[in-house]
């Protein structure tokens, strides 16, 4: 966390990805800071498809750990979307585009199985949204879900509420 004061006004806001910073003075003087990338807020993307029930289910427990982290919330459709955003996502988009451009931020990317599988999910992800989650450099934690039409062999099957609790403890272990 940050506190500094630029321009005699008060700044206690977070520095998302700033390794150099000037700052301009009236009166010709100059301050350089240095931030650490230790110091930067991990952007967590959520991606969900039709009601948007486990990623709620996956906001819902990051925020209720207090995480410090950037919630990007991104549905194949508005209602996937709405749940998203009410569960506590910092912002959200819907659709194809947002799925592929903010793949490319994330650090990491959570959501079911099925978000790396073009045509799942009753069709709602599309190639090149699972080109995208696939080819994104984010580590992926991803929910078994054998509705999908994916079986992962030797993964138990268990409750989604236990498979998201094991997937936010995977993150908080990541990001420790």
């Amino acid at each position: 966390m940050l506190n500094s004061y630029v321009s005699g006004r008060g700044y206690a806001g977070r520095m998302l990805a700033c390794s150099h910073a000037y700052y301009l003075y009236p009166g010709s003087v100059t301050i350089f800071l240095h931030f650490r990338n230790e110091a930067v807020m991990k952007n967590i993307l959520v991606i969900d498809a039709q009601g948007g029930g486990m990623g709620k289910q996956l906001i819902s427990e990051i925020r209720k750990r207090q995480l410090d982290v950037h919630i990007t919330a991104v549905g194949t459709n508005s209602a996937a979307t709405a749940q998203l955003i009410k569960a506590g996502a910092d912002c959200g988009a819907t659709g194809e585009n947002p799925v592929i451009v903010n793949s490319k931020n994330a650090d990491y990317i959570l959501g079911p199985i099925g978000i790396i599988a073009a045509d799942s999910m009753l069709g709602e992800i599309t190639p090149k949204m699972s080109k995208a989650v696939g080819k994104s450099s984010a580590k992926k934690i991803l929910i078994p879900v054998n509705s999908c039409g994916i079986y992962v062999a030797g993964v138990a099957n268990q409750s989604v509420k236990i498979n998201i609790e094991n997937a936010v403890d995977h993150l908080e272990k990541e990001l420790t």
